[in-house]
């Protein structure tokens, strides 16, 4: 009796040992197919001990629970994680004897999202590691490598080797394990994602009293009239000292910010004003002869004082703070990246990396206290970017 020879599909390149057909791939066994492979790669199984020989022993069932009582811990963590992150106290509250409960509770903020997140992911390596150690079949196999690309029937077999591997580490058959590293896992992820999303999810066109949160800065005017004053920082946050005309020599350059009468008592506005990150403005004097040549923007032509100009301190390249004037070149200078800015013509850019102007802001003297206010808010979005930007 006589058959046909199939055609034979060889293993790898040099490699000439038959394997068998799709059809007969497709009839066998995971079993059958773990032994394929196995010899198929010239792997020798030495030592595959399962590391439960008799099931439902007690000590079994300890190992289980201090699994799931892991996974479970990385899941609770990163729940309080969720809730820390949203609904804790984030603002800054002075440390006042009248609010000293609440600044308190604000200094664990930081804390508390830290270590909540951290015991999530420490949990989390845990339960993986003790699953790893107690129930995965400790193997011990020798292979022989050989080389060229790999055919089906490998990809097939490594398939049933990892199934294999799914099946005898028995998690199918362990639903507390189960329940518990999803839920661990879940929240996790579910955590890292708010954690990565949360600081960037702004509206735009939100923000309190109706302001355009990210078009404003403190000093926008919060109603008609309201005269916003410039003051300088004396490193006491509670001391106001507000600028005048005359505390500026010719060529002199003071940094300034916002001051409302109405936070003269309200230590966390006053904070606030100072350490926002777009209020800080460079109050500029130019001497007489070189403000007889100054080129004045369009539509901004009456945002000066006189000799007095005002320019925000947050660099067009990359925010950092331009925080230098040469009297004598009349450029302000930004430390960072050395871009340069004329004073005399708008305070475009003519040296460096940035491309755009720094926005001025509009000022004047107030008649009645003699003090500098500004007139309203910065026209452009200060920084280096924004999506609606045209200058």
């Amino acid at each position: 009796m006589s058959s046909e020879p199939r055609d034979q599909e060889t293993h790898g390149a040099g490699d000439e040992r038959p394997v068998p057909s799709e059809a007969e791939l497709s009839e066998m066994s995971r079993e059958e197919l773990v032994q394929l492979g196995g010899r198929l790669d010239g792997v020798e199984i030495v030592e595959y001990d399962d590391p439960w020989p008799v099931k439902g022993t007690r000590a079994e069932k300890r190992s289980e629970r201090l699994v799931a009582m892991w996974f479970g811990l990385a899941g609770l963590s990163a729940l309080a994680f969720l809730a820390a992150f949203i609904w804790w106290p984030w603002q800054y509250t002075p440390p006042t004897p009248r609010d000293g409960q609440d600044h308190f509770l604000y200094s664990l903020y930081t804390p508390l999202i830290g270590g909540t997140l951290g015991l999530s992911i420490l949990a989390v390596g845990i339960g993986v590691i003790l699953y790893t150690k107690r129930f995965i079949p400790h193997e011990v196999a020798v292979q022989q490598r050989h080389d060229g690309p790999s055919a089906e029937v490998d990809r097939k077999t490594a398939a049933a080797h990892l199934a294999d591997a799914g099946s005898r580490s028995t998690i199918g058959r362990r639903k507390l394990i189960k329940r518990t590293a999803g839920f661990g896992a879940g929240t996790f992820g579910l955590a890292v994602g708010v954690y990565a999303l949360g600081g960037l999810v702004r509206d735009p066109w939100g923000g309190p009293e109706g302001e355009k949160a990210l078009s404003t800065t403190p000093w926008q005017h919060r109603q008609p009239g309201e005269k916003v004053f410039l003051r300088r920082h004396t490193g006491n946050f509670g001391e106001i000292s507000l600028v005048r005309p005359e505390d500026l020599a010719a060529g002199g350059m003071e940094t300034v910010y916002p001051f409302r009468e109405e936070d003269r008592h309200d230590h966390e506005a006053l904070v606030h004003a100072i350490k926002a990150g777009d209020a800080s403005v460079m109050l500029i004097r130019l001497r007489p002869d070189d403000a007889a040549h100054v080129v004045k923007r369009e539509g901004q032509e009456d945002f000066n004082y006189g000799d007095y100009y005002a320019y925000t301190k947050i660099c067009s390249h990359l925010g950092c703070p331009t925080s230098l004037f040469e009297q004598r070149t009349n450029r302000i200078l930004c430390p960072c990246h050395q871009s340069q800015f004329d004073a005399l013509q708008y305070a475009k850019p003519v040296f460096g990396p940035a491309a755009r102007a720094l926005a001025q802001l509009p000022i004047t003297v107030d008649p009645e206290t003699g003090y500098f206010i500004a007139t309203g808010d910065f026209i452009e979005p200060i920084g280096p970017a924004y999506w609606e930007r045209e200058s």
